[in-house]
């Protein structure tokens, strides 16, 4: 049997999502969890891994097993075992053509910037403090050039192993909430440091160290060195990804189940 299932995470705490000798990371906590829900190892595959200090609203990731548990056994269960700063959001029995990483079409992420004078306490973990004020809509101007189907070279870290770096943004903004500036960009894929990347440049067109027109030189120049430095993870949200309807993937949060049935 295959599971699709949705987690949420502070990232804070973990070295990235991926399991490697050195931890704690993401999967394996998940991983364990499961594993003992099923009284055997479970392995899972996710739809996009994040880096360090990289946090997610809705991580989809799927895994087969032979154990037979009830839906809202797995998710409890799951739940009990993990520590407070993981989350199992739902999970879903699927059919065996679904990949989390292979099935998606789109996937979206969000950068959040502490745009105030003094540093945040609360978030210090969960956004980038950036001191200087930003121009939340010149920064939003300056990014609709990356709208669309485009080589993203400019903003590819060097240590992206994609066979290439053409990519389609679908939705790309920014916007003010308060003290808090958001980054919002929707693609079909996303290369290696690519929103870290292009958050960099857009808070020093942002803070008017650079012109509008930059960040298009930056694109048309496919060169990783005009670019502005990789902005930290702790800002980075995975916020979720799209799937087609036949897998009934839900895109974030479930609402309380119904008082029978279901989870």
């Amino acid at each position: 049997m295959r599971y699709a299932i949705g987690l949420e995470y502070d990232g804070s705490a973990f070295l990235g999502w991926q399991a490697q000798r050195q931890e704690p990371t993401v999967q394996a906590t998940v991983e364990a969890a499961l594993s003992r829900v099923a009284n055997a190892d479970i392995r899972l595959v996710c739809c996009g891994r994040t880096d360090a200090a990289v946090h997610a609203l809705c991580q989809v990731a799927h895994f087969d097993t032979v154990a037979v548990r009830q839906e809202r056994s797995w998710l409890l269960g799951a739940n009990s075992f993990l520590p407070q700063s993981v989350s199992v959001l739902w999970i879903r029995g699927v059919d065996e053509s679904f990949h989390a990483r292979f099935s998606a079409f789109s996937r979206s992420y969000r950068y959040c910037i502490a745009n105030r004078w003094t540093r945040p306490a609360l978030d210090a973990t969960r956004k980038y403090w950036w001191r200087k004020p930003l121009d939340a809509d010149l920064m939003n101007q300056a990014v609709q050039c990356l709208l669309g189907e485009h080589d993203f070279s400019a903003f590819r870290a060097a240590a992206c192993q994609a066979r290439h770096a053409v990519r389609e943004i679908q939705q790309i903004s920014v916007q003010r909430l308060g003290s808090e500036v958001h980054i919002e960009v929707t693609a079909n894929g996303f290369l290696y440091h690519m929103v870290r990347n292009i958050a960099g440049s857009l808070m020093l067109i942002g803070s008017k160290e650079r012109d509008i027109g930059w960040m298009q030189q930056i694109l048309d120049s496919r060169d990783r060195t005009l670019a502005a430095p990789t902005a930290p993870g702790s800002g980075l949200y995975f916020v979720g990804a799209r799937y087609p309807q036949e897998y009934r993937i839900p895109p974030g949060l479930v609402d309380f189940p119904p008082a029978a049935g279901g989870l």
